[in-house]
């Protein structure tokens, strides 16, 4: 009870003030110098405070917001999912010096095989107009003395339920470098004892790109996969910073003829 009666006389008191200011700002041409002097001094003041609620308002309500799991999907898709490091904050948001094998969070692991580790990684918020992602993932790469960089996600149970051959999946990825390098995507499908693999070089022409996977030319058992995980793969990763602002995975039975 107490709440709604603050709210009210709030909002009493802000019409009230917003009357007087009005009428302020229709009599201002009237107003005597001295009168207009403290006038704009009051309304100075308030601009200040104004301002700086707009300002962080701005700022928050243009971030995606945290959570958020909007992503452009394709006509037909039955399933669809974004990975937790570009969904959510992380436990620990990042790792200097990372060891060949870390967990980065859950269902996100970074692979090399470095003998001296100069890799830091990091999630990141972003805060771009165009973003739907909420974070993205960071890596700066300095000396480099590996043979392969990796980062593994292992995809949810719901990506295997249903899974057919007339399936496609698709992977879009949002990623920026400090220079060029080679990214590969490798899908991985558990069926019974056997792991079937495809490959597919990511074309960086452009800064939003996608890869899709057909399953018709595998030899996926399809009654008995267990789990599907993708290994992104970057070549000659040394000196260099990669941001993946966003990562998301789609699939959809292939169109019949």
């Amino acid at each position: 009870m107490a709440g709604r009666l603050d709210d009210f006389i709030d909002r009493l008191l802000q019409r009230r003030a917003q009357r007087k200011w009005g009428a302020l700002a229709d009599n201002a041409q009237a107003l005597d110098l001295e009168t207009l002097r403290g006038v704009r001094g009051r309304a100075r003041s308030l601009r200040r405070q104004l301002d700086r609620v707009i300002h962080e308002a701005e700022h928050r309500l243009a971030l995606p917001v945290i959570g958020s799991n909007a992503m452009r999907k394709p006509l037909g898709t039955d399933w669809s999912w974004r990975p937790m490091l570009w969904k959510g904050p992380i436990p620990t948001p990042g790792f200097s010096s990372v060891p060949g094998r870390s967990l980065v969070c859950d269902g996100a692991t970074v692979f090399h095989d470095c003998r001296r580790s100069e890799l830091t990684v990091r999630q990141i918020r972003n805060t771009r107009e165009s973003d739907l992602a909420p974070f993205g993932f960071r890596m700066d790469v300095f000396r480099f003395d590996g043979s392969f960089l990796s980062l593994v996600l292992d995809l949810p149970s719901e990506a295997a339920q249903g899974l057919k051959l007339r399936h496609l999946i698709r992977l879009d990825v949002i990623v920026e470098m400090e220079k060029p390098l080679e990214i590969f995507a490798r899908l991985n499908i558990k069926h019974g004892p056997n792991v079937e693999q495809i490959v597919r070089e990511l074309p960086l022409g452009d800064e939003e790109v996608m890869v899709e996977f057909d399953l018709a030319y595998t030899k996926v058992n399809e009654k008995r996969v267990e789990r599907l995980w993708v290994d992104l793969i970057f070549e000659g990763p040394e000196m260099n910073q990669i941001i993946l602002r966003d990562v998301t995975l789609s699939r959809r039975p292939r169109a019949e003829l």
